[in-house]
């Protein structure tokens, strides 16, 4: 969990995978990552009560770190920053807002594939995504509608 503004919070499983040197993926520290981000959420939740969930969400490189560095810090909001391409990604989060009976919005970052790969090939080493796994996100991509249970859906264009 990143602190923002006292009533601005903003949650990314990645955080979780950050190491002393760099940043370590293997599909434990991955799945403990993401529990700890529900889990982030949920205290959050508790603890910003009149807080929306937005959802911010597309291919690896697409934008959405810093979309949400861009957005004004006034209004109590919860960020979450993940690729999560489809519904069953989303649902758990979905879940988490109707129990706590939050609002929750998403973002789809949509940014060209060739753009992504390139930010991403820019950075550093530890950082960079394989093109094959953005690939497979970008192939499991389906848009967030509201009938999969967002109150709003938003679509930033980035290309």
């Amino acid at each position: 969990m990143v602190p923002g503004a006292s009533n601005v919070v903003t949650i990314n499983p990645d955080d979780d995978l950050e190491t002393g040197s760099g940043r370590v993926w293997t599909p434990e520290r991955n799945a403990r990552a993401w529990q700890r981000s529900y889990q982030d959420l949920e205290e959050a939740l508790k603890r910003l009560r009149d807080a929306r969930i937005v959802v911010v969400c597309g291919v690896q490189g697409s934008g959405k770190t810093t979309w949400i560095a861009a957005q004004p810090r006034s209004s109590p909001v919860i960020y979450f920053d993940a690729a999560l391409p489809g519904i069953r990604h989303r649902a758990t989060l979905l879940g988490i807002a109707r129990r706590h009976g939050a609002g929750i919005d998403a973002v789809w970052i949509r940014t060209p594939l060739d753009t992504a790969l390139e930010r991403k090939a820019g950075r550093p080493a530890d950082r960079i995504v394989p093109v094959a796994a953005i690939l497979s996100v970008a192939n499991q991509f389906e848009e967030p509608t509201t009938a999969e249970g967002f109150d709003r859906v938003h679509i930033v264009d980035t290309g």
